[in-house]
């Protein structure tokens, strides 16, 4: 699925390890779905979220943001449009190149575990079919480069970010993002608490090519309005999809 970032305002952060609301017909409207949590995710619940959304809205782009390459399977792989794996500026080693490396040590060595049975491996090698079914992977990954705002965040607590960004660095970061790295997204995150548009302001003048993200907090139309006009290209809603689906629904732009 060839994704048209321009088209992406409003994206729902679904947290597999949370019940879905009972009538998913709150996600009329979303544009994008990512579907990824820091605590009691699994590959079980993370293939049962995306049945579930898939279901409701065939139609709908579905993103596996995954926190660990366990969570990364041959059918995670089948069932979601794309791997969107963060890449934590603020955060420990671990959380900005060391879980990409992880899962790209598993789909090189171990393949048939992601991809299918069938590849030809030989010894810890893989074979040239097999290199291009891997490389046919590597299509599906897409970065985010990711700053964390919110210290008391099981967020923060998990990529190891011990200290949040001024504004000058989150531009810094989205600089870094579009310019160095070439990652489609870039990522603020404010995980549950509204950090309001400096941030936004601040990256959004670098970036061009790269879709500019914001999470936290939006719980209304004015707030979600007021990210946007910050130069945001999309706000991201989790909690309140899961707690409260009617808040949910004002929150979508008109």
């Amino acid at each position: 699925m060839d994704i048209d970032w321009d088209g992406i305002t409003h994206v729902t952060k679904v947290d597999p390890a949370k019940p879905l609301p009972s009538d998913l017909g709150a996600l009329e409207g979303t544009d994008l779905v990512l579907v990824g949590g820091s605590d009691d995710v699994t590959e079980a619940n993370t293939l049962e979220a995306i049945a579930a959304i898939d279901d409701a809205h065939p139609s709908l782009p579905v993103f596996q943001e995954p926190y660990s390459s366990s969570h990364v399977s041959k059918a995670t792989i089948e069932a979601a449009d794309y791997l969107s794996v963060p890449a934590v500026y603020n955060g420990d080693r671990e959380h900005f190149v060391g879980k990409h490396v992880d899962l790209f040590t598993e789909v090189g060595s171990k393949p048939e575990a992601l991809l299918g049975a069938s590849l030809p491996v030989v010894g810890d090698l893989i074979s040239s079919k097999g290199a291009d079914a891997v490389a046919d992977l590597a299509t599906n990954v897409v970065g985010e480069g990711y700053v964390i705002q919110h210290l008391e965040s099981t967020a923060a607590a998990t990529s190891g970010v011990e200290a949040t960004y001024t504004s000058e660095q989150v531009a810094g970061a989205a600089l870094a993002t579009e310019t160095f790295y070439g990652f489609p997204i870039f990522y603020i995150e404010y995980s549950g608490t509204y950090g309001g548009p400096a941030d936004v302001e601040a990256a959004a003048r670098y970036l061009e090519e790269t879709a500019l993200f914001y999470g936290g907090g939006i719980d209304s139309r004015a707030k979600a309005t007021e990210i946007l006009e910050a130069g945001a290209d999309a706000i991201v809603v989790g909690d309140c999809f899961h707690d409260d689906p009617e808040t949910f629904r004002e929150t979508i732009p008109e």
